[in-house]
């Protein structure tokens, strides 16, 4: 089953932290490289992927930010979304909540490492949770 899906900025860079190829991120990166999840995602998006994943900290190299970036920008579906209003506890997560919205009428999910900083919504799910229902469907 293909299914669509947001991909919080926690997600990509716990997957490429990652030493174990069956972590949850690192198989929903996987699902995202295969195309059974296309990412949706907004310019606001990927300049916070670009943004993040470029941190010293993190110590990835360019190629591999720019390996991510054009698969999620080849294979995804960019979207820019209307305003919502919502006010959340971390203001940056607005424009992920924004894009999944536009793309409910989809079935599409919001993944994300960070549950408590969005709304009670079953389309918002953690990358555990959305293997789970690709599983089941």
């Amino acid at each position: 089953m293909i299914c669509y899906a947001v991909i919080d900025t926690n997600v990509l860079v716990s997957a490429l932290l990652s030493g174990k190829d069956d972590t949850a991120t690192v198989q929903v990166l996987g699902k995202v490289i295969i195309g059974e999840i296309i990412p949706i995602y907004s310019s606001v998006i990927t300049k916070e992927y670009r943004e993040v994943l470029s941190r010293k900290k993190f110590g990835f190299s360019g190629d591999l930010i720019e390996y991510l970036m054009s698969a999620v920008e080849k294979y995804g579906i960019l979207i820019e979304p209307s305003l919502s209003g919502i006010t959340l506890p971390d203001m940056k997560d607005v424009p992920f909540y924004e894009v999944v919205l536009e793309k409910r009428d989809d079935n599409a999910y919001l993944v994300t490492g960070n549950i408590k900083h969005f709304p009670k919504e079953p389309f918002i799910v953690t990358p555990r949770e959305l293997l789970d229902i690709l599983d089941n469907k």
